[in-house]
């Protein structure tokens, strides 16, 4: 960032969409669009070409959609933090978002100043997330806590209970770390627990996690 600005590309298949996004932005000093993209192969090529510190990600679009847009990212350029920015606000969606690794999760309801401020804490390794967003994703760790784990969850609390810390465990997993942060809320809110620890012992003690090595 030799500018001394946040370097971001806008990754959306609508071009009105795109145009305002960019158009949002423009004025801001700190921030300076260095490409578009109107589906995530070019995106990826982008991000392959200039590493830049934030991707805006559109969830739908043609050849190839904003999660599996997102899980490349992550997982080929792990600088570049990817703020998903869409007007779908599903669990289900919020959820395949989320687990693909996005850093944050906006909705285009967004202002001009919000947007500004999420892709500064995205560039800083801060979760960023709509309130709607946020709203849905607490609703879903109140679940019961007799819902069974995710093999996903088995996975993280497995490498907790290895003493791993929440970077080593996205290492070992190949998600985000966020990813690992979303994933033990939702342990936490399943088990009624409060700490790592004690999920460990309670999911143990409840049959949900094996011997441990």
């Amino acid at each position: 960032m030799t500018s001394g600005k946040l370097r971001v590309v806008v990754v959306d298949d609508h071009a009105v969409m795109r145009a305002g996004v960019i158009a949002l932005l423009a004025s801001e000093p700190s921030i300076e669009i260095i490409g578009e993209a109107a589906d995530g192969r070019r995106a990826l090529e982008l991000v392959e070409r200039y590493e830049p510190d934030v991707a805006l990600v559109d969830l739908r679009m043609p050849v190839l959609d904003g999660v599996a847009t997102t899980t490349e990212i992550v997982a080929r350029h792990p600088r570049t933090r990817v703020l998903i920015l869409t007007t779908y606000d599903t669990d289900a969606e919020i959820e395949r978002g989320v687990e693909a690794g996005a850093i944050g999760y906006l909705l285009k309801d967004t202002t001009r100043d919000q947007l500004v401020d999420a892709i500064h804490s995205a560039s800083r390794g801060e979760t960023v997330l709509a309130p709607r967003v946020a709203a849905k994703l607490v609703a879903r760790m109140r679940q019961p806590a007799e819902v069974p784990l995710t093999a996903r969850e088995v996975d993280v609390l497995t490498a907790v209970a290895d003493g791993l810390t929440n970077a080593e465990i996205g290492a070992r997993l190949v998600i985000a770390e966020a990813t690992v942060k979303t994933h033990l809320l939702r342990l936490f809110a399943k088990l009624d627990v409060n700490d790592r620890t004690r999920a460990v012992v309670v999911a143990m003690e409840r049959g949900l996690l094996g011997r441990t090595s």
